[in-house]
C-alpha cells in the first residue's frame, strides 16, 4: 500500500485545437466552474492543427481565476530552459500563484528536429531534461547571490542573472515511464505524470518503488513527490479509489473534451471519490500528513521549537527554514531575519491558535502586519514570526460615512485604492507597502495628517486577540480602555486582527516635489520648517536629507501635499517653499491621492545592512537642529534624515485620548545610520533640542526611551492595562511595558 497523504485534487487534460480556439478556452472556464482544481494542455509545438500551449496557458490563465494550469507535458526540446524559467515564474506571478510546470524529455524526435531542435537519444533526453531542472530552479531562485552558472552537455548558463520569483513554490512534474526518468524524478522533481492507458498492470507500483528509492538515495523523503495521473472518461470509481490509496494517486486529471463528463466529474466524481478515500483514511490508525518535509529540511529547524506540535490548522501555510518559501517570509523590508517558523494563519481563530502555539515555546515572538517597518522588529533570530498577510481584507461598509474595515495584513496602498471609488481617503504614512496593522497601531504621520491627523484618531474599533487566546471586539462602548491602548501601543497589548476606521472625503491632492542643494542645511531646514508651521492646514510636507559621497553637498527633496484640486489655492501655497534654498528640480501635479501611496510591491529580502533609526518630536526646527542634522550628514554618522510635519489637525486631539500623546509638536524629525555608538552620540546631542518619540522610528530600546515613547500618565495607564489585558507580558518586543504590579490590598484602620 502507498498512500502518500495529499489532499485529493481534479482536473482536465484538454486538446489545444485550433478549428475552434474559443471553445477549447470555454472549456477551461468549464472545468473551473465545475469545481475541478487543474486544467492541462499537451504540448507538440510541431503539430499544426495545434494552439501554442504557451500561449494558451497565459490566455487561460487570464480567463479564469482559480484553477490552476498546467502544461500536460511542455515539450521541453523546444523551449529554453533559462527562458521557460522566467516564462513560468512571469505566468505564476500575473495568475496570482496559479502556475505549476509540467516537462517532459521530449520522444517525437523527426518533428522536433523539423521544427530546429535537438535530436536526442533516451539517454540523452533524461540527462538534458536534468540539466534543465537545475537551470530553471536556480533561475527561480532569486534570492541566491551571483548568476546562474550550469555547465552541462546539453544546456551551459553562464552568469545569467537570477529572478523573477515565482509566486508561490511552482511545483516541476514530469512524464516519465522509464526507470531512469523515474529516478530522476525521485531525485529532483515535485511529480510523476504518467497517463493510466498507456500503463501495464504493475506499472504504478513498480513506478512508485524505483520513485521513492532514488528520493531517499537523494536524502528526500517519498512523500514530498506528487503523484498525478491522466485517465480516461470510462474509468470506475472503484478503480480510482484504489489507485488513490494503493498506489499513491493524489491527482487525477480527466482526459476528455467532453463538457457533459467534465461536469459529471464535477459534480459526482470528484466528492465521491474525495469522501471514499477521507473515509478509508480515516480508518486507519494514523491518517498519513499532507505536510510533508524531508530530511534536509528537517536538519535545518532550529532549537526549542515544537515542530511537530504546529496546530493543524496551521501547518500546510506555515514556513520554516528549509522550506523553498523561507526567503521570501524570513525578513523584512529592510532588517535580515533568520525565525525558526513562520506561521501565517488566515482569521482570529488562527491566530490565536498560532499565539496560544507561540507560548509553548521558549523563544522570542514577532508579529507582523505588513513587514515594513524600519524598526525591525516584525522578525527575529530563532524565534517565531506570526504573520498576518492574509488578514488582508478591505471592506467598505458605508460610503457614506466613510466607514471601513481592513485586515492588519492589507497595505495601505491597498486601502487608498479601494477607498478611491468612493470619494474617500485616509492618511497613511509615505508608501503604500506599508502594512495596515503596524502603522494603525503606532500612529500614522501621513501625508494629510496636517489636514486630517494621525491614522489612528480615525480608528473607531478593533478585534484584538489577546495574550490569553480571547477574541475581543473593543469599541467605545465594550472595552473602550482597550481601543485606547490599541491606538499608539496596539503591538504591547495584543494582536488586532480587524480594524474599523472611518475616512474622509477626499478624491484629488496636488502633489509637489522639490528639490535642493542642502549646502547650508540648518538655513534649508529651518526656512522649511517655518513655511510648514504658517501654512494653512491643507499643505502637509515631508523634508528628505540625503548625504552625498565624496563630500559633496547634501541633497533636500520636499514633498508637499495638498489635501484637495483648488489647484490656485495650491499654488499659492506651494510657491513660497521655492525660496527656501537652490532649486535643482520641482514639479507639482494633480493626481488622486491614491496614486502617491501606490502600492509598490517590494520584496521583503531584507539589507546589507540593519540600519539604526531614531527620532522625536519638535514644535519647531531650531537652527541648532539643523546644524546638528548637517553635521550627521557630512560625517556620514546620519547620511539619511527625514522631517515629517505633523502639527494641525494631529495637535486638535487631546493627548490623554489615545495612548499616542505626543500632541504639542509640529515636526518628527528622524534619521537612520549604521555605526552605533557614534549613532547614539549623535541622538545624545539632539534629543535635548526634541521631546518624546514615535516608536516606530525607533532602533534605540535603551530603557529611557520608554519614558520618551510614552510619557507621564500615558505609561502609568498602560502599565495598569498590560496588567489586565497581558500580565505575562508575552507582547514584550515592541518597546516592552512592563505590567503594573497588582494594587496592594486595602487596609483597615483601627
Amino acid at each position: 500500500m502507498a498512500d502518500y497523504g495529499h489532499e485529493l485534487t481534479f482536473g482536465t487534460f484538454l486538446t489545444p485545437q485550433n478549428q475552434r480556439p474559443d471553445q477549447v478556452v470555454a472549456l477551461a472556464r468549464h472545468t473551473e466552474d465545475v469545481g475541478l482544481d487543474l486544467v492541462t494542455f499537451q504540448d507538440h509545438p510541431y503539430q499544426p492543427a495545434h494552439l501554442d500551449t504557451w500561449t494558451l496557458l497565459t490566455w487561460v490563465a487570464a480567463q479564469t481565476s482559480r484553477v490552476k494550469v498546467s502544461g500536460n507535458v511542455l515539450n521541453l526540446p523546444l523551449r529554453q530552459p533559462a527562458v521557460l524559467a522566467r516564462a513560468a515564474a512571469s505566468l505564476d506571478l500575473l495568475s496570482g500563484g496559479r502556475f505549476e510546470l509540467g516537462l517532459g524529455a521530449g520522444g517525437f524526435w523527426d518533428p522536433v528536429a523539423a521544427m530546429g531542435g535537438p535530436r536526442r537519444t533516451p539517454g540523452e533526453a533524461v540527462e538534458a531534461l536534468s540539466e534543465a531542472i537545475d537551470v530553471i530552479r536556480a533561475i527561480w531562485d532569486a534570492d541566491e547571490r551571483g548568476g546562474v552558472r550550469v555547465a552541462g552537455n546539453h544546456y551551459r548558463v553562464q552568469g545569467a542573472k537570477r529572478g523573477p520569483a515565482p509566486a508561490h513554490d511552482v511545483q516541476i512534474w514530469l512524464g516519465a515511464l522509464k526507470p531512469k526518468m523515474l529516478r530522476l524524478i525521485g531525485a529532483k522533481a515535485d511529480g510523476w505524470l504518467p497517463s493510466l492507458f498507456y500503463l501495464q498492470d504493475g506499472d504504478l507500483a513498480r513506478g512508485n518503488a524505483v520513485i521513492d528509492e532514488s528520493a531517499s538515495a537523494a536524502g528526500r523523503d517519498p512523500r514530498e513527490i506528487r503523484r498525478l495521473l491522466n485517465v480516461s472518461p470510462d474509468t470506475p470509481q472503484e478503480q480510482l479509489v484504489e489507485l488513490a490509496l494503493e498506489n499513491g494517486v493524489s491527482t487525477f486529471i480527466l482526459a476528455s473534451d467532453d463538457p457533459a463528463e467534465i461536469s459529471r466529474w464535477g459534480a459526482e466524481v470528484a466528492p465521491a471519490l474525495r469522501e471514499a478515500v477521507a473515509r478509508e483514511r480515516g480508518a486507519l490508525p494514523s491518517s498519513p500528513s499532507e505536510v510533508v518535509r524531508g530530511p534536509k529540511v528537517l536538519a535545518a529547524r532550529r532549537e526549542r521549537i515544537d515542530y511537530d506540535a504546529v496546530p493543524s490548522s496551521l501547518r500546510a501555510s506555515a514556513v520554516e527554514p528549509g522550506d523553498k518559501a523561507y526567503p521570501r517570509f524570513r525578513s523584512t523590508y529592510m532588517r535580515t531575519g533568520s525565525p525558526g517558523l513562520i506561521l501565517r494563519p488566515n482569521g482570529a481563530e488562527e491566530v490565536a491558535e498560532a499565539l496560544a502555539f507561540a507560548r509553548k515555546q521558549d523563544v522570542p515572538l514577532a508579529i507582523r502586519s505588513g513587514g515594513h517597518g524600519i524598526s525591525g522588529r516584525s522578525t527575529n533570530d530563532g524565534g517565531i514570526v506570526i504573520d498576518l498577510g492574509k488578514l488582508n481584507r478591505v471592506e467598505v461598509l458605508d460610503p457614506s460615512t466613510g466607514l471601513f474595515r481592513v485586515g492588519p495584513g492589507a497595505r495601505w496602498g491597498d486601502v487608498a485604492a479601494a477607498l478611491h471609488p468612493h470619494g474617500l481617503a485616509m492618511s497613511s504614512g509615505d508608501y503604500g507597502d506599508v502594512g495596515v496593522g503596524g502603522l494603525a497601531t503606532a500612529g500614522g504621520i501621513g501625508f494629510l495628517g496636517r489636514r486630517y491627523g494621525l491614522t489612528l484618531d480615525h480608528i473607531t474599533a478593533a478585534e484584538v486577540v489577546l495574550a490569553d487566546g480571547g477574541i475581543v471586539p473593543a469599541d467605545m462602548d465594550a472595552a473602550a480602555d482597550l481601543l485606547w491602548a490599541v491606538r499608539g501601543a496596539g503591538a504591547n497589548m495584543g494582536i488586532a486582527t480587524a480594524l474599523e476606521l472611518t475616512a474622509y472625503p477626499l478624491r484629488e491632492v496636488v502633489y509637489a516635489t522639490m528639490v535642493f542643494d542642502a549646502t547650508d542645511t540648518a538655513g534649508l531646514v529651518t526656512r522649511w520648517g517655518s513655511l510648514v508651521a504658517a501654512a494653512e492646514r491643507e499643505l502637509t510636507s515631508f523634508l528628505y536629507l540625503f548625504a552625498q559621497p565624496g563630500g559633496a553637498a547634501p541633497i533636500a527633496r520636499a514633498i508637499i501635499v495638498y489635501a484637495g484640486a483648488d489647484t490656485d489655492a495650491a499654488a499659492t501655497a506651494l510657491t513660497p517653499f521655492l525660496q527656501i534654498g537652490p532649486v535643482l528640480d520641482q514639479q507639482a501635479q494633480l493626481v488622486p491621492y491614491a496614486a502617491i501611496v501606490a502600492p509598490q510591491d517590494s520584496p521583503h529580502t531584507g539589507g546589507q545592512t540593519n540600519p539604526l533609526i531614531s527620532n522625536g518630536f519638535a514644535a519647531s526646527l531650531s537652527s541648532e537642529v539643523g546644524e546638528l542634522l548637517g553635521a550627521g550628514l557630512f560625517s556620514g554618522v546620519a547620511p539619511w534624515v527625514a522631517i515629517r510635519a505633523v502639527g494641525g489637525a494631529v495637535n486638535d486631539v487631546d493627548p490623554s485620548a489615545t495612548a499616542f500623546a505626543h500632541r504639542a509638536a509640529n515636526f518628527n524629525v528622524s534619521s537612520v545610520g549604521g555605526r552605533k555608538a557614534a549613532f547614539n552620540a549623535h541622538w545624545d546631542e539632539l534629543r535635548p533640542h526634541l521631546d518624546g518619540l514615535y516608536l516606530s522610528f525607533e532602533t534605540d530600546t535603551r530603557p529611557e526611551r520608554i519614558h520618551d515613547a510614552f510619557p507621564g500618565e500615558t505609561l502609568a495607564r498602560l502599565r495598569r492595562l498590560k496588567r489586565k489585558y497581558d500580565p505575562d507580558n508575552v507582547f514584550d518586543q515592541n518597546f516592552p511595558i512592563e505590567p503594573a504590579p497588582p494594587a496592594a490590598p486595602a487596609t483597615r484602620e483601627r
